[in-house]
C-alpha cells in the first residue's frame, strides 16, 4: 500500500523542515485529479510494462552516472528552491496519470524527474515525492475502486510492510544517509524497478 509509507514518510520529512508546500504544490495541483483519471484506466500489462520499464530503468542508469560524476568533481550549480511552475505543472499531470494508470504512488517517476533536471536538491525532492506519492496513491486508489471495489485478501500484510518500509526509508533519508548515498538507493529502486517490469 503505497499511500501507508508515503503518509509516514511525508510526515517524516515534514517534521525534519524539508518540505515547502511552495516546492511541492505545482506538481500536485494537477497530480492528484490527473491520477484519479488514470485509476479509471486499466491497460493490458504488456502494452505499458515494457516502455515504463525502460523508462524507469534508463532514468535509474542515468541518475547513477550523474551522481557519479558530480562526486569526481566539485559542484558547478546549485538547485534553486523551488521548481519551475509551468514545467513541474506538466510534470505532475502526466506523472499523476501515468501512476493512477500503473497503480504505483507516482514519486518513483518523479524523483528522477526532479533530480536530472536539477529542479530540486536531494532531500527537499525525496520530501516532494512523499507527499506526491500521499495524495496520488490516495486519489488513484478511489479512482480504481471505483470500477474494482473488492479489496484484496492480502491487504493487512501488505499495510504492515508498507508502515516499517516507510518508517526505514523516511528516517535514513530525512536526516542520515549523505546525499550522495540517497541518489545512489533510488538509482537501485529505479533500476530494479524497472527490470521488473521489464520481465513481467
Amino acid at each position: 500500500m503505497p499511500w501507508l509509507g508515503a503518509a509516514i514518510g511525508a510526515a517524516r520529512f515534514a517534521r525534519a523542515g524539508l518540505f515547502r508546500w511552495r516546492t511541492f504544490y505545482p506538481f500536485g495541483v494537477l497530480g492528484v485529479p490527473f491520477s484519479f483519471a488514470g485509476g479509471l484506466v486499466h491497460l493490458p500489462a504488456p502494452l505499458y510494462y515494457p516502455v515504463v520499464g525502460g523508462c524507469l530503468l534508463l532514468a535509474g542508469l542515468e541518475l547513477t552516472r550523474s551522481t557519479w560524476m558530480s562526486r569526481r568533481g566539485p559542484a558547478t550549480t546549485v538547485p534553486p528552491e523551488h521548481p519551475p511552475f509551468w514545467p513541474a505543472l506538466v510534470a505532475g499531470a502526466s506523472i499523476g496519470f501515468l501512476s493512477g494508470m500503473t497503480g504505483t504512488g507516482g514519486g518513483i517517476f518523479l524523483a528522477p524527474v526532479i533530480l536530472l533536471l536539477g529542479w530540486v536538491e536531494t532531500r527537499r525532492t525525496a520530501a516532494v515525492s512523499a507527499a506526491f506519492n500521499l495524495l496520488n496513491s490516495a486519489s488513484a486508489l478511489l479512482g480504481a475502486w471505483a470500477t474494482l471495489p473488492v479489496l484484496p485478501p492480502a491487504l493487512p500484510m501488505w499495510l504492515v510492510a508498507a508502515g516499517a518500509g516507510g518508517m526505514i526509508g523516511a528516517w535514513l533519508g530525512s536526516r542520515h544517509l549523505p546525499v550522495a548515498a540517497l541518489r545512489y538507493v533510488l538509482s537501485a529502486i529505479l533500476v530494479a524497478s524497472g527490470v521488473k517490469m521489464l520481465a513481467a
